[in-house]
């Protein structure tokens, strides 16, 4: 697997695949960026984006984490020490989650963007953008009913960081492609370079398929679920025998959100999953990639039961580590 190849696996999308190719001939002189507001313990949307930046490390590149603390706390996720206290948990597990330490860089946002030639230029690109510019950016993204003067900011902050932070590639998942839209757009105004952007999927909601898995709303896996709890989800999880389920009775489209981990989580990670059965249902089965499991699904040689129980296996490998971390932190 070439660069190119290695940075955009399992990408939704890639703005533009021109500037994402001339990336790939250099990498190890570029650098990718992923942006979190430090609002809780990590969870399966931010492990896909973590497994991303592992794949980006592979190819080359270096990553910067941006801890977005001010961020969080525009948006209202707490107080200045609270959100530093989570922001240092949430590095330590990051790294025991697999991203190379040498590699990557952490940085709190608060570092940069209260100098002034930071708000300077954050004002600069508030003259040049509307608010209804804005509120699209950041309807995907925004917590509360209504949009405050502050949420209106963020997403011109995240355009900004970009700059400061002198990242080559912008990293997110599909929800963030509005905001990198929005940066694509503005920041030529102020005599910067549009940047160029990977968008990674969205898993659908694990008790439905439909929509997006949330924290803030229905299951999600997390990294201080224990072994116990990761199986009880993923057993309770949405997934019929196919790949392509048929819409809900709202006819609203389904996504089958095990056969997404499997494709989004566990293959980038693992070169082998074996499926672990009874020597009366056939015995184990063993997969070298996605596709060869989706397909057994698909023709009734996979039982949803046992992909779910393979799934949960594999899932407590990669969040056991974290988890641990968690218990470190909390105990220290």
């Amino acid at each position: 697997m070439d660069a190119y190849e290695r940075i955009t696996r399992n990408a939704s999308e890639v703005v533009t695949e021109e500037e994402v190719r001339t990336l790939a001939e250099q990498p190890d002189e570029k650098r990718a960026y992923v942006g979190y507001e430090p609002s809780g313990v990590l969870h399966i949307g931010h492990m896909l984006t973590a497994t991303k930046l592992i794949d980006l490390q592979e190819a080359g590149l270096d990553v910067t984490v941006l801890l977005a603390d001010v961020h969080a706390y525009l948006n209202d996720k707490g107080t200045f020490e609270e959100i530093r206290e989570t922001a240092e948990r949430m590095k330590a597990q990051f790294l025991a989650y697999g991203l190379d330490e040498e590699q990557t860089e952490f940085v709190l946002g608060s570092t940069f963007q209260f100098d002034r030639e930071y708000v300077l230029d954050l004002h600069a690109l508030e003259l040049n953008t509307t608010l209804s510019r804005a509120e699209r950016a950041m309807a995907e993204i925004q917590s509360g009913e209504s949009v405050k003067v502050s949420q209106a900011v963020y997403p011109l902050m995240q355009a900004l960081d970009i700059v400061y932070l002198g990242v080559d590639l912008a990293v997110g998942g599909m929800e963030q492609r509005k905001v990198h839209m929005l940066a694509r757009d503005v920041l030529p105004a102020i005599d910067e370079a549009p940047p160029t952007c990977l968008h990674t999927p969205l898993i659908a909601d694990l008790a439905t398929g439909v929509g997006k898995m949330s924290s803030s709303e229905g299951v999600t896996i997390s990294m201080e679920d224990s072994r116990a709890d990761i199986e009880e989800k993923v057993n309770a999880a949405y997934c019929p025998p196919t790949r392509d389920p048929e819409p809900d009775d709202q006819g609203r489209e389904r996504e089958n959100p095990v056969l997404q981990i499997f494709e989004y989580h566990v293959f980038p990670r693992f070169e082998t999953v074996v499926v672990e059965r009874p020597e009366e249902y056939g015995g184990d089965l063993t997969y070298d990639g996605y596709e060869s499991l989706a397909a057994d699904l698909e023709s009734g040689d996979l039982h949803p039961a046992d992909a779910k129980g393979a799934l949960a296996s594999y899932l407590d490998g990669l969040v056991a580590p974290g988890r641990e971390k968690l218990r470190e932190f909390e105990g220290r």
